[in-house]
């Protein structure tokens, strides 16, 4: 797994990134698909095994949090927070948003992915973009699992929320 810090650059060739949340030890496989074309990967946390972030390397390199769920070996050395530099901005990596404790905008941060709800959402506020893909892992609580994209298009985040086939 990539950890990096917001001082050092990632590769984005492809200008699309991934985001995924809550996956609870459960990668489906229409998530990968719908990952397949992204240049890296922000994972929320809830991932429950690292098997879930080997799988996802395959892919693109992941940074990835850990959840409050996250207890296993190799999950759990996973930060409480992550700053990514991409398209020349950063984004801060966390999965409950609440517990972030500083002010996002302050410390120049365009974007916030975050997870924890289980609900899907993007919001902005405070000139910050929120991006909460969802649950990739188990349904619950009737919530259909999702993942999003985040595109980079004229040094713009662009969100995408995409439900997944069961």
């Amino acid at each position: 797994m990539t950890n990096i810090t917001a001082d050092e650059p990632t590769a984005d060739a492809n200008r699309t990134i991934g985001l995924i949340s809550d996956t609870h030890g459960l990668l489906r496989s229409s998530a990968t698909k719908v990952l397949q074309n992204a240049g890296i990967i922000l994972h929320a946390g809830d991932i429950d095994s690292m098997a879930v972030i080997d799988e996802l390397e395959l892919i693109a390199p992941v940074y990835a949090v850990r959840g409050n769920m996250d207890f296993k070996p190799g999950v759990d050395a996973l930060p409480h927070y992550l700053p990514v530099k991409a398209g020349g901005k950063v984004i801060g990596v966390i999965h409950d948003r609440h517990s972030l404790g500083f002010d996002p905008a302050a410390k120049g941060i365009s974007v916030v992915v975050h997870g924890h709800t289980h609900k899907a959402s993007v919001e902005e506020a405070g000139g910050v973009l929120y991006v909460n893909p969802g649950s990739a892992g188990p349904a619950r609580s009737g919530r259909t699992p999702s993942v999003g994209i985040l595109r980079i298009e004229d040094s713009r985040f662009v969100p995408e929320i995409i439900s997944l086939e069961e």
